[in-house]
């Protein structure tokens, strides 16, 4: 996750890290910062639209009264791929151990 967003341009990163803030010290926080993943329980999405019209998914969840980053991604097509939600459960679950 930490690669990913120091990859992003500066701008970009802003934008997320904004987002980020705003459902960690908002929370609960709906949309449109923030949303459940209704498939998969206890998933949620910090959702940014970054510069150039661009769509930034960052998926989390809360863990201990804290909120555990999992994985982030540009988002290309209309449906979250379920090889992102896959790898954000399989993180989730390691946390959970």
């Amino acid at each position: 996750m930490r690669r990913w967003l120091k990859n992003l341009p500066a701008e970009d990163r802003r934008i997320v890290g904004v987002d980020i803030a705003t459902v960690e010290y908002g929370w609960p926080v709906g949309m449109p910062v923030c949303s459940s993943i209704t498939s998969r329980r206890g998933l949620w999405e910090v959702r940014s639209t970054l510069t150039g019209g661009r769509i930034a998914r960052v998926l989390f969840c809360m863990h201990g009264g804290r909120m555990v980053l999992l994985h982030g991604f540009i988002k290309k097509t209309q449906q979250t791929p379920d090889s992102d939600l896959d790898l954000a459960m399989k993180r989730k679950k390691e946390i959970e151990r």
